[in-house]
């Protein structure tokens, strides 16, 4: 399928999803304006250039989550905007300045500047399934999660959940504002992602992954990962544009598995990481509690990639940056 001669922009390109979104809209022919905090920062962008196709049809732009009207030139005869960018932080000294004022006010940023170009047909937004579960009572054994759910803000804030509060009020003025203002968006909000890496740097979802398998390091209290490999979240990015019957959110969850049963697939690929600090893993493990639903991300043609590849492929890709020695 080509999509030739259609011009996107994808926002927070650097980033971990969004790096692969680039590449595969690239792939499909698109014609990509990316936005990056800074075009002199090799790290952010060399990785972007060297893409097949970026020669052609590869724009890099300069932008700034806090200052509006900075996405107007990167946004300017597009026909979709994917807004990625948004800090990813679970340990925070000042909750506003570090995660709510650059989730929301970005947000509103990017979709004021999508809002005064007529080209733009659809704003897909990147959330998480911290807007969905989070603060909630969770299904007992072998219920399901979906769409329907939303997060308890209020709990949230009990517990001190900066990070999935920014996700919730980024959602929140993202859907506003785009019924206010005419524009048409669809939500993806995927799970702890995990997969092969095409940015130079450790993004915190691998970081976490390594010093899981590594250590037996929990990254989340209850042991339970709600995974996404980051090439299913990146082409139900795109599937979300593609296809014109797509609307509101979507979870993308390929399993949710415990830390256990991640640590025992990792050994049985890599027997070299039984030499770490990992816990022993006996070879009968808990079922997950829970499941989050595919249906309506499988509707669009997400065909999700199986665990033990997704592990495999991510264990390989920190292997060839040289964070995983093995």
């Amino acid at each position: 399928m080509s999509e030739e001669g259609k011009v996107v922009c994808v926002t927070g390109a650097s980033g971990y999803i969004a790096s692969w979104l680039v590449k595969l809209l690239l792939h499909r022919g698109y014609t990509v304006r990316a936005t990056v905090r800074s075009i002199d920062d090799p790290t952010k962008t060399q990785h972007l250039l060297a893409l097949d196709g970026a020669k052609e049809r590869l724009s890099l732009f300069e932008a700034n989550l806090a200052v509006e009207g900075s996405f107007d030139s990167a946004v300017n005869g597009c026909v979709c905007v994917f807004h990625t960018a948004s800090p990813v932080l679970l340990e925070v000294d000042d909750p506003q300045v570090q995660l709510f004022d650059p989730a929301v006010k970005g947000t509103l940023n990017v979709l004021k500047s999508a809002a005064k170009v007529e080209s733009v047909k659809r704003v897909v937004l990147t959330s998480s399934v911290s807007t969905v579960m989070f603060g909630v009572k969770l299904p007992e054994s072998g219920g399901v999660v979906d769409e329907t759910w939303f997060s308890d803000p209020v709990v949230c804030e009990q517990n001190k959940l900066w990070y999935q509060i920014s996700k919730i009020q980024a959602e929140d003025v993202a859907v506003k504002f785009s019924k206010e203002n005419g524009l048409d968006l669809v939500v993806i909000n995927p799970g702890y992602v995990i997969g092969p890496l095409l940015q130079p740097t450790l993004n915190f979802t691998s970081e976490g992954f390594m010093g899981l398998i590594q250590t037996g390091k929990e990254l989340l209290p209850d042991g339970v990962y709600m995974l996404a490999d980051v090439r299913d979240v990146a082409i139900a990015h795109i599937l979300a544009f593609e296809k014109p019957e797509a609307n509101g959110r979507y979870c993308v969850v390929g399993d949710v598995i415990r830390s256990s049963k991640m640590m025992m697939i990792a050994n049985k690929l890599y027997p070299n990481l039984g030499r770490s600090l990992r816990h022993k893993v006996e070879e009968c493990v808990e079922m997950a509690p829970y499941s989050v639903s595919k249906a309506k991300a499988e509707s669009l043609g997400v065909e999700f990639t199986p665990i033990k590849v997704s592990i495999n492929d991510t264990i390989e890709s920190l292997k060839e940056k040289k964070f995983l020695n093995l």
